[in-house]
This record gives C-alpha cells, sequence and structure tokens, in this order.
C-alpha cells in the first residue's frame, strides 16, 4: 500500500498538493486512534527509553552541527530524520516480529513528549519561523506541536473516562488510522514533488546527499536500537523505536518549519524504512515456516 500512495501522490501532486493544510489533522486522528488502544496502567518507562531519547536528541543536535557548515538544507534533513517520534504503526511491526508491544508503546509516548518540548527549540534556532523574537519562535511552534501530540492523548483518555461504550468501539477501528495514514502519506508525496517541480534552479547534489544520508541514518537508527535494546532484552523494540519514525509528521514539520527542501530526508526515510521492515517481516515469517 505504501508504494502505490506515494506514487498516486507523485502522478496526482497537482491536485493533492492542494489539500497539505489538512495534514496536521490526519496527523491528529491518527493518533487518536492509537492512543484508544493504550492502557495507561501498561505504561512503564525503563532505561531503555531514557537511552533511545537520549540518542535521539543527542544525535539530531550532532548531526546538524556536524553537517550544518557543509550545507544547512543536507543537515536538516538528515537532523529531522533522527529527531522524528516512533511511528503510530511500530507497534503493529513490533507484534509481528514477536517484540514487546506494551515497551514501544511507552516509548512511543514518550518519545511524542520529548518532540513537543525540544523541537521548537531546534526549530525556532534553525527553522525558518516568522517572527519577531527567539521567544516568540519558540511559543508558536510549541503551541501547534504540543495541540497536534498531546491533545489526541488527552482525548482518548478523556474517552475512555466518560464514555467508554464509544472508546470500546473506538479500538475496533484499528483499520481507520491505515487509511488516514495512506491519505496523509498520498498529500504530502504530492506536495514535495509540487515543490521540486517550482523550483527554479533545483540542486540534484542536495537532493542526493538528503536522500543518502536519510538512508545511512535509517540503517544507523535500527541497528543501534536493536543493539541497545538487545542489552535490557528488548531487542526488536529497541530497533522499532529508534529506526521506524513517524515519516508523515516529520514531512510536515520539516515543510512548515525548516527548508521545505529538506522533506525530502524524511520523504526519502519512508521507502528505507518500509524496506527494511519488509525484509525483517519476510525473515521471521521465514523462521516460522
Amino acid at each position: 500500500m505504501m508504494p502505490i500512495a506515494m506514487i498516486s501522490g507523485i502522478i496526482l501532486h497537482r491536485y493533492v498538493g492542494a489539500l497539505s493544510f489538512i495534514t496536521p489533522y490526519l496527523i491528529a486522528i491518527m493518533l487518536f486512534f492509537t492512543y484508544c488502544n493504550i492502557n495507561v496502567k501498561d505504561i512503564r518507562i525503563s532505561r531503555l527509553h531514557l537511552w533511545l531519547i537520549l540518542i535521539q536528541v543527542a544525535g539530531s543536535l550532532s548531526v546538524f552541527t556536524i553537517l550544518s557548515p557543509v550545507n544547512a538544507i543536507v543537515a536538516q534533513g538528515i537532523m529531522i530524520c533522527i529527531l522524528a517520534p516512533t511511528a503510530t504503526s511500530a507497534p503493529v511491526i513490533t507484534g509481528m516480529l514477536g517484540g514487546n508491544v506494551e515497551s514501544l508503546t511507552a516509548y512511543s509516548l514518550l518519545c511524542n513528549l520529548m518532540v513537543i518540548l525540544v523541537s521548537p527549540v531546534f526549530f525556532a534556532t534553525i527553522g525558518e519561523v516568522d517572527s519577531s523574537s527567539f521567544t516568540d519562535s519558540v511559543w508558536i511552534i510549541f503551541q501547534k506541536v504540543s495541540l497536534l501530540l498531546f491533545l489526541p492523548f488527552f482525548c482518548a483518555l478523556l474517552l475512555q473516562k466518560l464514555l467508554p461504550r464509544i472508546h470500546h468501539e473506538m479500538k475496533k477501528m484499528k483499520s481507520v488510522s491505515f487509511y488516514l495514514w495512506s491519505l496523509a502519506l498520498i498529500i504530502i508525496s504530492g506536495k514535495t514533488v509540487q515543490f521540486i517541480i517550482d523550483q527554479e534552479n533545483p540542486d540534484y547534489k542536495v537532493e542526493i546527499s538528503i536522500a543518502t544520508g536519510a538512508f545511512i541514518v535509517c540503517i544507523g537508527q535500527f541497528l543501534v536500537g536493536r543493539k541497545l535494546g538487545g542489552i535490557y532484552g528488548n531487542t526488536i523494540a529497541g530497533g522499532q523505536g529508534l529506526g521506524q519514525k513517524n515519516t508523515i509528521l516529520a514531512i510536515w514539520m520539516a515543510q512548515t518549519y525548516l527548508n521545505p527542501i529538506s522533506s525530502l530526508g524524511p520523504g526519502a526515510y519512508v521507502l528505507w524504512q518500509n524496506l527494511v521492515n519488509s525484509y525483517q517481516v519476510w525473515r521471521e515469517r521465514k523462521k516460522l515456516n
């Protein structure tokens, strides 16, 4: 379904790009359905989670610091691939691979909280936000990102407490998130393609560098996550938590707060992480046969 969604976005770029304003709403609804399937009592923060968070924050900052003197756009494109939170679909893949779903769910929540707190400072420092001061930039970004990431979690908890029957029905509608994800992927793929086409003087060297950097970062995060997870008995959750990213959110953040070309980083990351996941699922099924 992922290749079909991306190809559809590329073909229909002139039309779907105009729908980019609904992307944040699609992300919020996807997160809401994901959080409806979370039992807060099962959430336990571990040392593994703290190490993964540290790697994300320190890694994204280090990569940007090293690459920005060479090319700021490439630095932004690769940095956002590290800073982006765990994908909403990561628990599904983790379950298919026989990993600890509860551990990954807990990390996903912690990871989103980290993005709420850290990304406004990052984007206000290195991004392209229209405001009168650094403090204003941080506040503007914080409001938008926190509403996008925290409000769905709050609404899911509120629904569980006040309307448990409706909440129970929502838990059954897992497929809705998949279709919303596909629609969001079509829209952002179309917007990215349209932006590339509209460039007056495209720099293909920069774009290829971003895509290549995203590949290296993708493989690196899966490997580091699995290695670190193995130390704490959570190899699969560690790999998926650090490697499988919410690329829809990452592309939206890049297109909104950074140079739009940098969104090619998470755009390419979509392909790389799905190739890794496909290989992992194939290998797991081969073991069972």
